[in-house]
Protein backbone atom coordinates (compact mmCIF):
# COMPACT_ATOMS: atom_id res chain seq x y z
CA UNK A 1 0.00 0.00 0.00
CA UNK A 2 1.29 3.12 -0.62
CA UNK A 3 0.34 6.62 1.08
CA UNK A 4 0.43 10.06 -0.11
CA UNK A 5 -0.05 13.49 1.43
CA UNK A 6 -4.06 14.22 1.61
CA UNK A 7 -4.96 10.49 2.35
CA UNK A 8 -6.33 9.41 5.94
CA UNK A 9 -3.56 8.02 7.71
CA UNK A 10 -4.60 4.62 8.33
CA UNK A 11 -5.82 4.00 11.88
CA UNK A 12 -3.19 2.18 14.74
CA UNK A 13 -3.77 0.02 17.65
CA UNK A 14 -0.81 -1.26 19.24
CA UNK A 15 0.76 -1.35 22.98
CA UNK A 16 3.95 0.68 23.90
CA UNK A 17 6.56 0.19 26.18
CA UNK A 18 4.79 -0.21 28.91
CA UNK A 19 2.25 -2.46 27.72
CA UNK A 20 -0.50 -0.04 27.21
CA UNK A 21 -2.83 0.18 24.49
CA UNK A 22 -1.87 3.51 21.92
CA UNK A 23 -4.22 4.50 19.33
CA UNK A 24 -3.34 6.98 16.81
CA UNK A 25 -7.02 8.21 17.34
CA UNK A 26 -6.26 9.14 20.89
CA UNK A 27 -3.90 12.25 19.51
CA UNK A 28 -7.59 13.58 17.63
CA UNK A 29 -7.08 17.39 17.80
CA UNK A 30 -3.06 17.31 17.68
CA UNK A 31 -0.48 16.89 15.33
CA UNK A 32 1.86 13.79 15.48
CA UNK A 33 5.02 12.96 14.25
CA UNK A 34 4.63 9.32 13.64
CA UNK A 35 8.03 7.78 12.83
CA UNK A 36 9.14 4.38 11.62
CA UNK A 37 12.51 3.67 12.13
CA UNK A 38 14.73 0.02 11.81
CA UNK A 39 15.84 -1.09 15.23
CA UNK A 40 16.06 0.28 18.53
CA UNK A 41 19.77 0.58 19.74
CA UNK A 42 21.22 1.20 16.75
CA UNK A 43 23.56 4.33 15.83
CA UNK A 44 20.97 5.84 13.26
CA UNK A 45 17.76 4.82 15.38
CA UNK A 46 19.55 6.13 18.46
CA UNK A 47 20.63 9.40 16.60
CA UNK A 48 16.92 9.83 15.30
CA UNK A 49 15.58 9.51 18.87
CA UNK A 50 17.90 11.26 20.77
CA UNK A 51 17.07 14.14 18.19
CA UNK A 52 13.50 13.82 19.03
CA UNK A 53 13.76 13.51 22.75
CA UNK A 54 16.12 16.67 22.53
CA UNK A 55 13.63 18.91 20.73
CA UNK A 56 10.48 17.41 22.22
CA UNK A 57 9.50 20.11 24.51
CA UNK A 58 9.85 22.58 22.04
CA UNK A 59 7.49 19.98 19.54
CA UNK A 60 4.93 20.24 22.05
CA UNK A 61 5.08 23.62 22.20
CA UNK A 62 4.45 23.35 18.57
CA UNK A 63 1.30 21.20 19.18
CA UNK A 64 2.84 17.83 18.26
CA UNK A 65 2.84 14.57 19.77
CA UNK A 66 5.50 11.83 18.75
CA UNK A 67 5.04 8.11 18.60
CA UNK A 68 8.35 6.04 17.13
CA UNK A 69 7.59 2.63 15.51
CA UNK A 70 9.47 -0.28 15.05
CA UNK A 71 8.99 -4.50 14.93
CA UNK A 72 11.28 -4.48 18.07
CA UNK A 73 8.91 -6.25 21.41
CA UNK A 74 7.94 -3.83 24.18
CA UNK A 75 10.87 -4.58 26.55
CA UNK A 76 13.05 -3.88 23.69
CA UNK A 77 11.76 -0.73 23.64
CA UNK A 78 11.67 -0.45 27.58
CA UNK A 79 15.22 -0.81 27.72
CA UNK A 80 15.78 1.92 24.65
CA UNK A 81 14.16 4.40 26.27
CA UNK A 82 15.89 3.82 29.81
CA UNK A 83 18.86 3.82 28.15
CA UNK A 84 18.79 7.01 26.15
CA UNK A 85 16.07 8.69 28.41
CA UNK A 86 13.00 9.07 25.67
CA UNK A 87 9.95 10.76 26.65
CA UNK A 88 7.49 9.46 23.90
CA UNK A 89 5.67 6.16 23.16
CA UNK A 90 7.38 3.98 21.41
CA UNK A 91 4.83 1.46 19.49
CA UNK A 92 5.79 -2.36 19.47
CA UNK A 93 4.61 -3.78 16.16
CA UNK A 94 6.27 -6.86 15.75
CA UNK A 95 3.80 -8.64 13.84
CA UNK A 96 4.41 -6.06 11.23
CA UNK A 97 0.45 -4.83 11.11
CA UNK A 98 1.49 -0.84 11.09
CA UNK A 99 4.85 -0.98 8.74
CA UNK A 100 2.64 -3.29 6.53
CA UNK A 101 -0.34 -0.28 6.77
CA UNK A 102 1.73 2.46 6.15
CA UNK A 103 3.95 0.85 3.37
CA UNK A 104 6.68 1.09 4.88
CA UNK A 105 7.79 -2.68 5.33
CA UNK A 106 10.19 -3.38 2.44
CA UNK A 107 12.60 -5.32 0.98
CA UNK A 108 16.69 -3.85 1.57
CA UNK A 109 19.46 -4.99 0.35
CA UNK A 110 22.96 -5.15 2.25
CA UNK A 111 26.17 -6.45 1.43
CA UNK A 112 24.23 -8.44 -1.11
CA UNK A 113 22.03 -9.75 0.85
CA UNK A 114 18.45 -9.34 0.63
CA UNK A 115 16.07 -9.21 3.43
CA UNK A 116 12.67 -7.23 4.74
CA UNK A 117 12.35 -4.12 7.15
CA UNK A 118 11.60 -1.11 7.83
CA UNK A 119 12.19 1.52 5.74
CA UNK A 120 12.46 5.10 8.01
CA UNK A 121 10.06 7.10 7.11
CA UNK A 122 8.22 9.95 9.35
CA UNK A 123 4.26 10.47 8.46
CA UNK A 124 3.61 14.36 9.91
CA UNK A 125 -0.63 13.67 9.98
CA UNK A 126 -2.77 17.23 11.00
CA UNK A 127 -5.58 17.35 13.98
CA UNK A 128 -7.96 15.69 11.65
CA UNK A 129 -5.60 12.47 10.93
CA UNK A 130 -4.78 13.33 7.31
CA UNK A 131 -1.22 13.13 6.12
CA UNK A 132 0.48 16.25 5.62
CA UNK A 133 4.14 14.96 5.01
CA UNK A 134 6.02 12.39 4.00
CA UNK A 135 9.61 12.25 4.63
CA UNK A 136 11.64 9.70 3.57
CA UNK A 137 15.06 10.84 3.55
CA UNK A 138 15.05 11.28 7.15
CA UNK A 139 18.22 13.29 8.35
CA UNK A 140 18.79 11.29 11.49
CA UNK A 141 20.74 14.50 13.60
CA UNK A 142 18.53 17.26 12.61
CA UNK A 143 15.10 14.73 12.29
CA UNK A 144 12.66 17.12 14.30
CA UNK A 145 14.14 20.10 13.03
CA UNK A 146 13.33 18.34 9.31
CA UNK A 147 9.34 18.37 9.91
CA UNK A 148 9.46 21.78 11.07
CA UNK A 149 11.18 22.99 8.31
CA UNK A 150 8.72 20.99 6.21
CA UNK A 151 5.67 22.19 8.49
CA UNK A 152 6.61 25.83 7.84
CA UNK A 153 6.57 25.54 4.31
CA UNK A 154 3.26 24.28 4.13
Amino acid sequence: MTLNIGDKAPAIEAKNQNGDTIKLSDFKGKKVILYFYPKDNTPGCTTEACNFRDNYQSLLKDGFEVLGVSVDSEQSHQKFISKFDLPFNLLADEEQKIVNDYGVWVEKNMYGRKYMGTARTTFVINEEGIITHIIKKVDNKNASQQVKDLVEKG
